[in-house]
């Protein structure tokens, strides 16, 4: 099963994470997704820059309203997502809960909808053909 885990942190607890520890922290990370690289695990991921520099589309009254910045009633932002191969939802939480980042913040772990997904390869495949 794919799994898309969704890492949030507060930005300014990582700014204020002096550099050589936050290098550490992020040699961990990386130290750790090759762990899961070489169980088959790790399936890609990708960091986010700064929340401050997103945009929220809302479709409002028949037209899209361009907010800037995240629209979230919390401090945590979603600093990156990683794509995970597991059995089933207990060896995906087994898998990330010895993940470095969550001593930033929290993972949210959520099964991929491999349904729609299929159906969004096929479509990749038919507009590649």
């Amino acid at each position: 099963m794919k799994f898309v885990c969704m890492g949030f942190i507060e930005e300014s607890k990582w700014e204020s994470v002096p550099e050589e520890e936050g290098q550490r922290l992020m040699n961990e990370c990386f130290d750790y997704d090759d762990e899961l690289r070489r169980g088959g695990h790790f399936l890609g991921g990708e960091a986010l820059k700064s929340a401050r520099e997103a945009v929220t589309l809302r479709f409002t009254n028949g037209n899209v309203a361009v907010t800037d910045g995240p629209y979230a009633e919390t401090k945590e932002m979603l600093g990156g997502i990683l794509l995970l191969e597991a059995r089933d939802l207990n060896h995906a939480i087994s898998l990330m809960s010895k993940h470095p980042g969550v001593k930033m913040g929290p993972f949210e772990i959520r099964p991929a909808d491999e349904q729609v997904n299929a159906l969004v390869a096929e479509r990749d495949a038919a507009f590649k053909g």
